[in-house]
């Protein structure tokens, strides 16, 4: 029997008639000969409700209680789930993170997973128990309950893959896998066969929200191949899997897979800082300190000993970034501060950027074109990101799109 690890979003179970489809598709697996373990996300926009409403009682909850309620949402979904799936005859276990084994370290709201003990999941799957498993949290040192940041449901699945050494680990969402372009703002994107884990990985980490990151990192380390897929189809949707297998798939590889973007960005700049050795350090390993992850950075030429630094963080950071600058800045006579909360970062993703110079031109071009500036730059061997004012976001993304035949009627004339 092969071990399949299926995982829910939080769209996929957001009421009663999507959880007894999602039951259905389940009870179908197993009927198929498989062992079923299922990782299940809150329940629709209920992470987002509580968060609301804890805001509404403090501005600064304590974060160990954050966690004690933003787990509350996950336990919803396993348990009507499970019944679900107990009212169509089926047998079927829920279990909790911390039932399922599921151990991480002392960082409350983005904790990092550190053991999985396989036993609990494994006894279940012995008893022939199709086994509901709670996404997003898990068991700190101190026992109490913890959760494994944004989109952490895809670290459960992927982890527990990983730990079980499933056949398979599906991926269920509304969309039917990962686009060259979010299709929401784009119509005629393509979706993506099949993506490397390095794809992946920056097409997260720009902004595409079909994954989280960390799960990628976890899948790639232990080489567990993804298949994100549509909860409401049976379309083959996209594989996550290493770039060797891709290229034995294709001659070449594309120019760009995709094209990600993120609005949930800030710019902070510090203004003429002294140009002295350990100014840098200073600044970033106080941010470091505060948990504080810092993206793009940009340092102008010193002019009269003084210069400028620049740099992005994401926007649920904006408040501790900008105490922790007041604090260091005003440590340098004449430094000064300023934040942008009106920007967005574009990015164009590829492996074959790896053997193809003049990508960077290309995008630069096409950019200039429409009129759009750009007010930073970062690159890696297959990604190049700008930074623009976000009410170009839309044009930019749709421009690149096109120049770079990232549409369905573009790739169905190459084949």
């Amino acid at each position: 029997m092969a071990l399949v690890v299926m995982k829910f979003g939080g769209s996929s179970v957001a009421d009663s008639d999507k959880i007894k489809h999602v039951a259905s598709r389940i009870v179908a697996k197993k009927k198929a000969g498989n062992k079923v373990v299922a990782v299940v996300s809150a329940p629709g926009d209920m992470t987002d409700d509580l968060l609301t409403m804890a805001n509404k009682i403090t501005s600064d909850p304590p974060v160990r209680e954050m966690d004690m309620l933003l787990a509350t949402g996950e336990m919803v979904s396993i348990s009507l789930l499970a019944m679900a799936i107990d009212a169509v005859g089926a047998k079927v276990i829920s279990m909790t993170g911390p039932q399922a084994g599921i151990t991480a370290d002392a960082d409350h709201t983005r904790a990092r997973i550190k053991k999985i003990n396989q036993k609990k999941v494994k006894d279940q799957l012995d008893k022939n128990n199709i086994v509901i498993v709670a996404g997003f949290q898990a068991l700190n040192p101190n026992g109490d309950i913890t959760t494994l940041g944004r989109g952490g449901s895809d670290l459960t699945a992927v982890a527990l893959a990983a730990a079980l050494e499933a056949d398979s680990c599906e991926i269920y969402s509304d969309v039917e896998g990962v686009y060259a372009a979010d299709p929401r703002v784009i119509k005629d994107a393509k979706k993506i066969d099949y993506v490397s884990y390095d794809e992946m990985l920056e097409m997260a980490g720009s902004g595409a929200q079909v994954l989280q990151s960390r799960s990628v990192e976890v899948a790639k380390k232990f080489g567990v191949e993804i298949h994100s897929r549509s909860t409401f189809s049976e379309n083959q949707g996209t594989i996550i899997t290493s770039e060797e297998k891709i290229r034995r798939k294709k001659m070449e590889a594309l120019l760009v897979s995709g094209i990600a973007f993120d609005r949930n960005q800030v710019k902070f700049t510090i203004i003429d800082l002294p140009d002295l050795p350990g100014v840098a350090a200073k600044i970033f390993g106080g941010l470091a300190k505060i948990g504080v992850n810092v993206d793009m950075i940009v340092q102008s030429a010193a002019v009269d000993k003084k210069n400028d630094i620049s740099f992005t963080i994401s926007r649920q950071d904006m408040k501790k970034t900008q105490m922790e600058l007041d604090k260091t800045v005003s440590e340098f006579d004449g430094a000064s501060v300023i934040c942008d909360e009106h920007i967005a970062k574009i990015s164009i993703i590829g492996i074959g950027m790896k053997s193809n110079p003049g990508v960077a031109a290309q995008m630069f071009e096409i950019l200039s074109k429409k009129g759009i500036n750009i007010e930073m730059i970062s690159t890696s061997e297959i990604k190049i990101s700008c930074i623009i004012d976000e009410v170009d976001v839309i044009k930019a993304v749709d421009e690149l799109h096109k120049d770079f035949g990232l549409s369905k009627k573009k790739q169905e004339n190459l084949m």
